[in-house]
């Protein structure tokens, strides 16, 4: 019995190489979704241990360290109340970051039920549905989620609510046309005939093999969602103080950029690094779930 378990079982070295040998190969085939993700999950990290990354409490004053430009004790200076900009920028990164999530999500919980239901049954309910959804499309990009934030006022659940109603159209128009190119498919029609429910028959079979369009657009969008959020929250119609915000501390830092360069360019390095790996991670899931991209047969 040893000697038949000593051949059986591979060496825990070579089965070290194999697995880093294969990451070196998915590496090479698909390097934009390995980096958009390691972008994008070290900005997550940041985030969420951001109480023992950053030096300092971001809301503390210290007036004698005001303006600060970047060094050992202040890595990214200091604002013009002497707050250490690296702890802002670190403690900000959970409330955009949070925005992108949870706007991205409540454009699925809208958009999806949307994009299934009339891709699926066709006719009438087609035309409902999707007239409904162009009466959002109908208002430019950015005019709707102000005018609601002017109704309903400016804060975070007002910003992400807004965003979602601007962007649930386009899920349910993929979504849809996605299903439309299924539905007809030899296992739809088998479900159909041995009696299987609508809602499974759209929630089992269809939506699985529907999602992948939608899987690479809303991973893109996310970096689009939390770039919106940032240009409400710098016109004054997003967060508020004492919430710390991408795009309110740029705005707080507005009438110092020109003299005091770093009060604003970090944060923004911040947004960019985001919106990037959002973009990169959407390219490489396009290119691993969808190889006609990379001219892969």
């Amino acid at each position: 019995m040893d000697t038949i378990s000593s051949h059986t079982q591979a060496p825990p070295a070579h089965s070290l190489t194999f697995k880093w040998a294969w990451l070196k190969y998915q590496f090479g085939c698909y390097p934009l979704l390995f980096i958009g993700a390691a972008l994008l999950l070290f900005m997550l990290l940041m985030a969420a241990f951001a109480p023992w990354i950053a030096p300092y409490d971001p809301s503390q004053i210290n007036f004698a360290h005001k303006l600060q430009s970047p060094n050992a004790q202040h890595w990214f200076g200091t604002d013009n109340l002497g707050r250490d900009i690296f702890s802002q920028v670190v403690y900000a990164g959970r409330t955009s970051l949070t925005i992108g999530v949870v706007t991205v999500v409540l454009s699925l919980l809208i958009g999806l039920p949307i994009g299934l239901i009339a891709g699926y049954s066709g006719g009438r309910i087609d035309t409902i549905l999707m007239r409904f959804s162009d009466i959002f499309l109908a208002f430019p990009p950015m005019l709707l989620p102000i005018c609601m934030i002017a109704i309903l006022g400016p804060g975070l659940f007002n910003v992400m609510l807004a965003i979602a109603l601007s962007w649930f159209p386009w899920y349910a128009r993929i979504l849809r046309a996605s299903v439309l190119t299924v539905r007809h498919e030899l296992y739809v029609e088998s479900a159909k005939s041995i009696g299987v429910s609508h809602f499974a028959i759209m929630f089992r079979h269809l939506l699985p093999n529907a999602m992948t369009p939608l899987l690479i657009q809303v991973s893109m969008d996310f970096g689009y969602v939390i770039l919106w959020a940032a240009a409400l929250s710098f016109l004054g119609l997003g967060a508020v103080p004492p919430t710390l915000e991408w795009g309110l501390m740029i705005g707080n830092a507005q009438s110092l950029f020109l003299e005091y360069w770093w009060t604003a360019v970090f944060t923004g390095l911040a947004i960019f690094i985001s919106v990037l790996a959002a973009n990169l991670l959407g390219d490489g899931l396009r290119d691993a779930l969808d190889p006609k991209f990379t001219g892969k047969d």
